[in-house]
């Protein structure tokens, strides 16, 4: 779990307790890490004897590591209270050791905060939820200015956790006492924070809405990885020359295997900045690759060769176009010169969804993706039932029920408004 903040729209809710009680250390203290297969087991058996929902978190080593692995699993329940797992140290398969933790997990709800980032690795060791809370979602629902853990914590609870070390390579072993302290604190009130925000989501009549929201995070499907990701690279777009883009797609490339191979951090084996620098120079030898910066320290010069042979690579290799492949509309931006009758709709749309927005105090994010409301007026044909059109359009881009229920009638008064109409 990370400690950024996240910002909404204007919240009336009440600003942070300047008289926070700090919690500095779980209430039954800091309990030892499940590494074997028996000390897993036990956790289990411990999780079982309690009651109510599991409040569940997971350190990953982002920054440090190529996986999006979990190095650590926190989990706390009513009656049993927390436990730390070790899912990679047990010497094992992770999904087969794990096992008798996922079983007991299987029988109640879990709540997690920012649950995006969490699922996914622990679905990697076979825990998945049977059903879903998650806190900071709830806080964007409920229109809170800030969604992070200490923030909403602090906001709705009166504790104040202090930041600590969600960004350090979890990967490391064995991990300090700090670092334990501050995981099991992750899940310490979990439980409490989510009882907290559900009453205050039943109060705005929006409990409904977080249901949907929480049943849809639990079962998407997540969207497949961009087909040329080397396009994400920072400073990339001082890049003009297809030639050019060639060498960076290929150190790209070439970078993404070694970290792969050896699952470091892509940005600890080559920064972009180098890759940048060595694709516009296009060095063809030792002496002119390590002449750059990065390139001459001691590691760079031992791989000097692997990044000349990458560069000459791209020399041979059909160049790229400049433009990635569309996967959808044209930047906004575009629109007016492009397809001035989309541009329209756009803006009467965002005005609608931004006004709505306001009216049910909801971000317009989280009342309707921005993508979904690009495409529809991006894509729209004039039709008889434009209502009609419009839901069949968001029941296909996945919209759950209540943004549909409120967002198909402003959407169809902004894209019948923006409609050109014939002159006399």
């Amino acid at each position: 779990m990370t400690d950024s903040d996240t910002s909404g729209v204007d919240s009336d809710a009440e600003g942070p307790d300047t008289d926070a009680v700090p919690l500095l250390a779980p209430r039954e203290g800091v309990p030892e890490v499940a590494v074997s297969r028996s000390e897993i087991s036990r956790a289990a058996d411990f999780l079982a004897s309690g009651t109510g929902p599991f409040a569940v978190d997971a350190e990953r080593a982002s920054g440090f590591r190529y996986s999006n692995r979990a190095y650590l699993v926190q989990i706390r329940r009513t009656g049993a209270g927390t436990v730390l797992i070790d899912p990679v140290s047990h010497g094992g398969d992770a999904v087969e050791v794990l096992a008798p933790l996922a079983e007991v997990l299987a029988e109640d709800e879990w709540v997690l905060h920012a649950a995006d980032q969490d699922l996914p690795c622990l679905a990697e060791i076979g825990m998945q939820p049977p059903s879903l809370y998650d806190t900071e979602l709830a806080g964007r629902l409920a229109n809170f200015d800030r969604v992070n853990l200490a923030s909403m914590v602090q906001q709705l609870l009166g504790f104040q956790l202090t930041k600590g070390h969600g960004a350090a390579d979890w990967s490391k072993r064995p991990l300090p006492d700090e670092w334990l302290n501050y995981a099991a604190l992750d899940v310490e009130v979990l439980t409490e924070l989510r009882d907290a925000i559900d009453a205050l989501l039943d109060e705005q009549g929006k409990s409904e809405w977080a249901r949907q929201e929480f049943e849809y995070l639990r079962t998407v499907e997540s969207s497949p990885t961009r087909r040329d990701r080397w396009r994400r690279t920072s400073g990339i777009h001082k890049v003009r020359d297809p030639r050019t883009l060639a060498a960076v797609r290929e150190l790209w490339l070439t970078r993404d295997q070694i970290a792969r191979r050896r699952d470091i951090a892509p940005g600890r084996i080559l920064p972009d900045s180098a890759i940048i620098s060595a694709a516009t120079a296009n060095p063809d030898t030792v002496e002119k690759l390590t002449a750059l910066p990065v390139f001459g320290g001691s590691r760079q010069r031992r791989s000097a060769q692997v990044w000349l042979d990458a560069l000459q690579r791209a020399r041979t290799a059909e160049p790229p176009s400049a433009q990635e492949p569309s996967n959808g509309p044209p930047p906004a931006s575009r629109w007016a010169r492009r397809k001035p009758e989309a541009a329209a709709r756009l803006e009467a749309a965002r005005a609608a969804i931004n006004e709505l927005a306001q009216q049910v105090s909801v971000p317009p994010e989280n009342l309707l993706s921005p993508d979904t409301v690009r495409r529809l007026c991006w894509d729209w044909v004039a039709v008889d039932d434009t209502a009609g059109a419009v839901e069949a359009f968001l029941a296909a881009s996945t919209a759950r029920q209540w943004q549909r229920e409120l967002t198909v009638p402003a959407l169809t008064a902004a894209l019948t408004a923006a409609e050109p109409t014939d002159s006399p």
